[in-house]
Formats: C-alpha cells, structure tokens, sequence
C-alpha cells in the first residue's frame, strides 16, 4: 500500500510528535517520581503518587500507542518496510516492549511504591530506550536483514528484466 508524499508526510509528522511527546512526558513522569522518592512529606509523596498516575495513563500510555501505531503504519506503506532494515526492526522492538513494560507498570503503580526506587528506575529505562530508539531513527545505522536483501535483488532484477524487454518498472 502506497501513500502520496503529502500523507506519508503527515504520518512522519504525527509519528515524530507522538514519540517526542512520549518522551517529554516520561521525563516529567521521572521528576515527579524523584520528587516523590526524596521527600519526607507525606502530602507531596500523594500528590507525586496522583500526578504520576493522571500522567502515566493520560499521556504517556496514549503517547506511546500512538508512536506505536504510527510506527508501524509508516513502515507498511513505506518503501522502508518493517523487516527490511534492522534499525527499523530495531526501533519496532524497542517500541513494543517499552509500551508492554508501560502498560505492567502502570497496572501496579500504587501509592506505596512512590517512596521507592521503583518508579525513578522505570522512567529511566524508558528514557534509555527512547533515547536508544531515537538514535537509531535518526543514524540509521547500516545493516539489510536477510529479507531486506531479497526484497533489494527481486527489485534490481525486475529492473533488469523490464529494461531488457523494454517494458516500464513499476
């Protein structure tokens, strides 16, 4: 399935802002978590423990689905494909398994756990991954996956064979 280069850009556009977003909010989610980790005072570890949960499920999960959605949507109707190059591949991974651990997390966010580590090390590792993800997206490390080189040969072949006998590619 082909997009015109209007939509595929809108769909850039709305994946970039879906994972930006995600990852601003995980790093204000990481500052309410230290914030509520370091105090003594039993208001502010309540207030740390709402504004983690209003902001864990009303932005975060919704930021992360949708750069999840967005993602794959991209990779289905782009010439870049989801299983032709590993940082693609990659970064899907990266995407789905920070969005699972997510979706654990916040199912057993309490207001016990605030003055614990637990949420301060969870925002960590989301911005690790985010970051990691990031980085790939914008190096684009080298590396075709097996299924990549295929598609890359079927294609240089089809090219051949259509020069040969004069016909246009597709």
């Amino acid at each position: 399935m082909k997009m015109s280069p209007g939509r595929r850009k809108l769909l850039l556009t709305t994946h970039i802002t879906f994972t930006v977003g995600w990852l601003g909010a995980v790093t204000a989610f990481l500052a309410v978590a230290v914030a509520g980790l370091v105090s003594q005072d039993q208001a502010t570890i309540q207030a740390a423990y709402l504004g983690m949960e209003v902001t864990g499920w009303f932005v975060i999960v919704p930021l992360s689905l949708g750069s999840l959605l967005t993602g794959l949507l991209q990779s289905l109707t782009t010439e870049w494909g989801l299983f032709r190059h590993y940082w693609i591949l990659a970064t899907f991974l990266i995407n789905i398994v920070a969005s699972s651990i997510l979706l654990l997390f916040m199912q057993g966010l309490t207001s016990t756990e605030v003055a614990t580590p637990k949420p301060v090390v969870h925002a960590s590792a989301a911005l690790a991954l985010l970051f990691l993800a990031t980085a790939l997206s914008v190096f684009k490390p080298r590396g075709i996956t097996p299924y990549g080189w295929r598609k890359q040969r079927d294609r240089r072949l089809l090219a051949q064979g259509s020069r040969a006998t004069g016909e246009p590619t597709s």
